[in-house]
């Protein structure tokens, strides 16, 4: 079975063709500025083909779609002889709310649902929308499966998820902490635990996606349990460019003083904050290492301020889990950072944590990098998103 896994944006797509018999990647690429004028970078991963990387109109998502399975499909860069090849779409959705636990298959219920997360997610689901109807527009009666970034997280406690609120809030209008990123915190400890040779069932892992958008995730059993990211992705860590965690008395101070409205403050807290607003730099952690090398002391501060927060919140969830076996960094900066990782780990000696600096400095692949005596295991796992949609979607369909 051959899945095509489809992440769409606003003015955006990626996508993965994936042969599920030997669950290798056969293409992937991306499709930017849709609608304003279009370009196309599409990688074919097997039988020896060039690489497509031009400019393509775009005026909407099925224009988009239509130039993927063009390029899947053409004799000169196609991985497949047609599109009969293709037997299922994977979509990533970013929000399910309270409704889904699990992947779907798709059908109208199911879109339906996902229309009514859109409060919840105003500048994803519309995307992840848009990519499901230009999908069925072109490929007709294809079978498409939605996998949610929130769905792993709907086994958290109503301890984890709650909110101090007034409970009618909760009740009539769904404000809990839903949790993100939830399909790379699955694929992680699925593997963690593979590494380990453990049933997942009998661990208890701690799941740290750190890139631009970071997020940590307790996992007991193989169950989420706990995460930092909230009613939106705005909270927990501070990241690229978002507050993290912050008092709500800020925002009204802010308005109050210069005058913001909502929007403005929101944007601030979303695009200008994080790392990029304590050092003024960048939100990229390549450019702060650069810059806190130089002597830059704002760019030291923003590198110091996420480690420790990411100390602080691992701290957290031994607590909440009473104990922990290994901890998994992962995505952008767990994976490529090793001064980071070393950083963090630092905080962990409680935990009897030692960090093999030869382990450490490697790059791109499946790794424990604690040493053989360490009480507590780290790894660093690159994360598979995309795999995890394919299986999903395999399952379903098949």
């Amino acid at each position: 079975m051959k899945i095509l896994v489809i992440n769409a944006g606003s003015s955006s797509l990626k996508y993965q063709l994936i042969d599920m018999e030997t669950e290798q990647l056969m293409a992937k690429g991306l499709c930017e500025r849709i609608g304003i004028d279009g370009h196309l970078k599409h990688s074919p991963l097997v039988g020896g083909k060039p690489v497509f990387d031009q400019d393509v109109p775009m005026p909407t998502h099925s224009e988009a779609i239509a130039a993927v399975i063009d390029k899947l499909t053409s004799a000169e860069y196609g991985v497949v002889s047609s599109m009969a090849e293709i037997d299922a779409v994977g979509h990533r959705v970013v929000h399910g709310g309270e409704k889904f636990a699990s992947s779907v298959r798709i059908d109208d219920a199911v879109m339906a649902a996902i229309k009514e997360c859109i409060p919840f997610a105003p500048l994803h689901n519309p995307a992840n929308i848009t990519g499901i109807e230009a999908c069925r527009a072109v490929m007709g009666d294809v079978p498409m499966v939605a996998v949610f970034d929130t769905a792993f997280h709907q086994t958290m406690p109503g301890k984890a998820y709650m909110y101090a609120l007034p409970y009618d809030y909760y009740a009539k209008d769904g404000i809990r902490r839903y949790g993100f990123h939830g399909t790379s915190h699955r694929y992680v400890s699925s593997r963690c635990a593979q590494l380990m040779g453990k049933p997942i069932e009998e661990l208890k892992i701690i799941s740290c996606h750190m890139g631009n958008g970071s997020s940590i995730c307790a996992i007991n059993g193989g169950k989420s349990v706990d995460t930092s990211m909230g009613f939106t992705p705005l909270v927990g860590l501070p990241m690229g460019t978002r507050c993290g965690d912050l008092d709500a008395g800020v925002i009204q101070f802010l308005m109050n003083k210069y005058g913001y409205n909502i929007d403005e403050v929101l944007n601030i807290l979303n695009k200008k904050s994080g790392v990029l607003g304590v050092s003024g730099v960048s939100s990229d952690f390549r450019d702060l290492d650069n810059a806190a090398a130089e002597g830059n002391e704002r760019a030291a501060l923003a590198l110091e301020l996420f480690a420790y927060w990411v100390g602080k919140v691992v701290g957290s969830y031994v607590a909440a889990m009473n104990g922990v076996d290994a901890i998994i960094f992962t995505a952008g900066v767990g994976e490529n950072s090793a001064a980071m990782r070393a950083s963090i780990a630092s905080y962990f000696g409680y935990l009897g944590v030692e960090i093999d600096p030869a382990a450490n400095a490697k790059r791109g692949e499946d790794i424990m990098i604690s040493t053989a005596d360490s009480k507590v295991k780290v790894f660093v796992i690159p994360t598979n998103e995309e795999l995890v949609i394919a299986r999903d979607t395999c399952e379903i369909v098949g």
